[in-house]
Parts: structure tokens; C-alpha cells; sequence
């Protein structure tokens, strides 16, 4: 799970507690969209439900919630193309526009997978108080043995009343059932083969159906790849073998050697001082906040996701080693929980992970000597996996090269914490038909940075053309 989505609120609402329900069977045909009166402007709102189980049909019906943003010229539409953001947990039911020419001449459809946002949630929670443990839990990581076992004790209270109170949509939250439901929202607009645009978890997504679906495929766009072997197998912490922290560490380089000729503070001194304790920043809103190590890392780690993003990353940094300057304003709002928590279970769901949480101490050491900070931060997100009881029979690990129509594959060169360029370099290889494009930049992401990207994605998705092998574009 990516690190936005393991921060824990400071408050929620009551909605987030209430026990929710499965769809029953009877509410719609699982061929059919119901569409709704309301919804957000430019869009369509609409729900599919869907089997709760593909493997038994019997158990009842999920839903998940859509949205589509039609096409400006309907009379040039050439289809249909869906759309995930990643997450897992992530909402993804109003999908971007893409790029201009994509939306004039395609609907652009986005969905909430299972367990996330509009669609069908898990519950954890039947009380407020139990939301404390949460926010201990969650999106931190430990700097003493003692903080270990803490943090071990927290995560194992949060994953204990999920097992109590989730029901059984738990259970079918794999990828492997999305990328099923997936087809599903195909078939129900009528599309014979599947157009997708997904990034980050939602590439492993369109990776499953690709493999599910071989037959099926259109033109899939997958930005900032996943290795979906390292995603789903392996001995060792699923967060730990995807080893998001070795990108971290070059993303920041390249942060700091565009930086250097203008950037007086000194990151390790400032990492340095970090662990003796908090530092108090004073933001441009006036407001004083004591930012912690984790804390530190943490907002680091989310300025780095956007090479956009240096001078706000620059003035981060700054406000901590002087306290005369003024740091940007920390973004505010809570997230949505039970999302998280959907998120969590298909992470779980889908990853090999070790049963004995007090492994994750020793990887998190190994990583952090590459990646200094971003190696216990990347390895911890999995950490409630070691206590969390889930599976699904629709989990699907392998093979990942089955033929299908070409693929084009988008990545970051200089460095991608969350989906590392390797494994996008790996993807090409492992995937039946699948073809690179690279921009020579770092951050999460792709498309929206580059016109030559965005204009290989227009190409790709009109007349199925892909770049020759190598190809490398240029940011904006």
C-alpha cells in the first residue's frame, strides 16, 4: 500500500464507523449499470453490481460505483477507455481527462474498486475510541526496539478488529477479483476489448487482466509499472522486495543536485538532528507544527513523487534547518479509513509476506542503510500483513507473459518511489507484449509532465502505435 494511503486521521465522521453492507443479489442484473440522478458536473454517476465471489456465485453481490466523462466530440468517439489511479485504497471513480485528444474522442470511465470509496466498504471499526490505535499504527515506523513492539502491538489491534468486523467482502478483495470485475464494467458498455489507462497499483491491475484475459485486450497503458512478480511472490516482505527506497534515494539525488547551486541547508545534518527530536516549523500560514522524524520522512517522501514539486521540497527542508524561514503548509483533511483499510486487505490478499511481524525490523535495518529514512518507511507499510488473516480464491500469481495485443509501459528514469523504474525495465520483459517509454526525469508518474509522453499516449490509444524500443522523452 502506498504511504498516502497508511496516514491516519486525527478525526472522522461517523459514516466511517457505521457496519456497511454487501449489495444484496437482487438489486440489479450484474450485466447492467444502474445510472443515478446526481452527480458530479461533467460527469455520469452510475453503479454495477457485481459477484462478491466469481469462484461461488451464490455468496451474493458487491457494487461498485462508476463514473464516466463523455467524450467532447460524440460524433468522432471511438470507444470507451477506464481509468484506475492506483492505491491500492485509492478512490478512482472520476477519472482525469488523460489528455485533451483522449477525451474528445473517448468516454473515460473510472470506477471505485471493491472496497474503496462508493463501492463496497469493510468496517473495522464500531466505536471512536478504536481509532486511537489506528493512528499509532498506521503510516509511522519504529526507531527503537521498544517503539517496535509497540507499533507490532498497535497494528496487531487494528488487524484483530478488522478480522471481527469487516464481514466477508474481506475475503474477495485480491486483485485478481478487481481485474474480474474489471472485465465485468467492460462488458457492460458494451466494449468487445478492454482500452485502460491505469498507474501505479492500478498497473498491476491491468498486469492481472492482461494474463486473466489475454484475448480481451485492447490497448492497455500502464504508468509507473509494478513488477507483478515481486508484487505478489517472494519470501520477504512484499514492501521490502519491490525496494521502493532505492529510487527514493536516487530521486532525492536528483533533487539535490539540481539543488546544489542554490540550496544552503545540508540534508544529513538536518536528518541528524531530526533524530534527537522534533524540529518546530513555522508554515506560510503562520501556524507552528514540531515535525518528527517519521514526519519528516514522510513529507519528504511525498514531495519527491512530483519533480514539480522541488520548490516546496526545497522550502521543506530549508524552514528545518533554519527556523527563520517559513516551511509550505502541510495538506490537511482526513482520509478515508475504511478505504485504507479495503486497500490493506488487497494488499494482503495479494502479497506473500512473513507470518512473524518481528521480521520486519531487520529488513527495515537492511533498507535503511541504502535509503536512509525511506527504507523503514517503505517496509513498514506492510507490517499489518503479517497479523491480517485474509485470502481470496481469486488471488492469481502466475504466468505473467501471456500474448496479447502491445502494451505500453510508462516510467520514470531518475527515480519512482513507489513503482521503481527496474521494475518497469523488468515488466517489459516479463509481460507477453509490452513496450517501454521512459521520461528522463523522477517522481510517480508520467502522463500530464511531457508533451511527447502524452502525445505517444494519443497515438497509442487511436491507431495502436507504440515507440521502438529505448525510446526516452524529455519533461515539459
Amino acid at each position: 500500500m502506498t504511504s498516502r494511503k497508511f496516514r491516519a486521521a486525527t478525526a472522522l465522521g461517523a459514516a466511517a464507523l457505521a457496519v456497511g453492507a454487501l449489495a444484496p443479489a437482487a438489486v440489479a442484473s450484474p450485466a447492467g449499470i444502474v445510472w443515478e440522478a446526481s452527480c458530479t458536473p461533467g460527469y455520469e454517476c452510475g453503479h454495477l453490481d457485481v459477484p462478491l465471489s466469481y469462484q461461488d456465485p451464490s455468496l451474493g453481490t458487491a457494487r461498485l460505483a462508476i463514473a464516466r466523462l463523455p467524450a467532447t466530440d460524440q460524433a468522432a468517439k471511438l470507444g470507451t477507455i477506464f481509468s484506475n489511479p492506483g492505491g491500492p485504497g485509492s478512490s478512482g471513480r472520476f477519472a482525469p481527462a488523460l489528455t485533451p485528444a483522449l477525451h474528445a474522442r473517448f468516454d473515460i470511465v473510472g470506477f471505485d474498486p471493491r472496497g474503496v470509496g462508493a463501492s463496497s466498504k469493510i468496517h473495522c471499526f464500531t466505536d471512536p475510541s478504536q481509532l486511537e490505535v489506528l493512528q499509532r499504527a498506521l503510516g509511522t515506523f519504529p526507531l527503537t526496539r521498544a517503539a517496535e513492539q509497540q507499533q507490532i502491538a498497535d497494528t496487531r489491534t487494528v488487524t484483530d478488529l478488522c478480522e471481527q468486523n469487516a464481514g466477508p467482502l474481506a475475503n474477495h478483495l485480491s486483485t485478481g477479483t478487481i481485474a474480474r470485475d474489471l472485465d465485468r464494467l467492460r462488458a457492460a458498455f458494451g466494449e468487445p476489448k478492454l482500452r485502460y489507462y491505469g498507474k501505479s497499483y492500478g498497473t498491476y491491475i491491468g498486469e492481472t487482466y492482461a494474463n486473466l484475459f489475454p484475448a480481451r485486450v485492447g490497448s492497455l497503458a500502464f504508468d509507473a509499472v509494478d513488477d507483478p512478480v515481486r508484487w505478489s511472490t517472494g519470501p520477504d516482505p512484499m514492501s521490502y522486495r519491490l525496494r521502493g527506497f532505492e529510487d527514493a534515494r536516487r530521486a532525492l539525488q536528483s533533487f539535490l543536485d539540481i539543488c546544489a547551486s542554490r540550496c544552503t541547508f545540508d540534508y544529513s545534518a538536518i536528518l541528524d538532528r531530526l533524530t534527537a527530536g522534533p524540529i518546530t516549523v513555522t508554515d506560510t500560514t503562520g501556524r507552528q507544527t514540531a515535525v518528527t522524524y517519521q514526519g519528516a520522512i514522510a513529507r519528504i517522501h511525498g514531495y519527491l513523487t512530483d519533480a514539480r514539486s522541488a520548490p516546496q521540497l526545497a522550502a521543506f527542508l530549508q524552514a528545518l534547518a533554519d527556523p527563520a524561514s517559513r516551511a509550505p503548509a502541510a495538506p490537511d483533511g482526513p482520509p478515508d479509513i475504511d478505504s485504507i483499510l479495503g486497500g490493506g486487505a488487497t494488499l494482503c490478499s495479494d502479497a506473500a509476506n512473513p507470518r512473524d511481524p518481528a521480521a520486519w525490523w531487520a529488513y527495515a535495518q537492511r533498507a535503511d542503510r541504502v535509503a536512509r529514512g525511506f527504507g523503514p518507511y517503505d517496509v513498514y507499510k506492510t507490517l499489518p500483513c503479517a497479523t491480517w488473516d485474509v485470502s481470496d480464491t481469486g488471488r492469481y500469481t502466475r504466468p505473467w507473459n501471456r500474448p496479447t495485443a502491445p502494451i505500453l509501459l510508462l516510467a520514470n528514469s531518475q527515480g519512482d518511489l513507489e513503482t521503481p523504474y527496474a521494475g518497469a525495465q523488468r515488466a517489459e520483459h516479463l509481460l507477453g507484449n509490452a513496450h517501454l517509454l521512459t521520461l528522463d526525469t523522477y517522481g510517480h508518474g508520467s502522463r500530464g509532465k511531457s508533451a511527447c509522453i502524452d502525445a505517444w499516449l494519443d497515438r497509442y490509444f487511436v491507431s495502436g502505435a507504440v515507440p521502438g524500443r529505448g525510446t526516452i522523452c524529455s519533461p515539459d
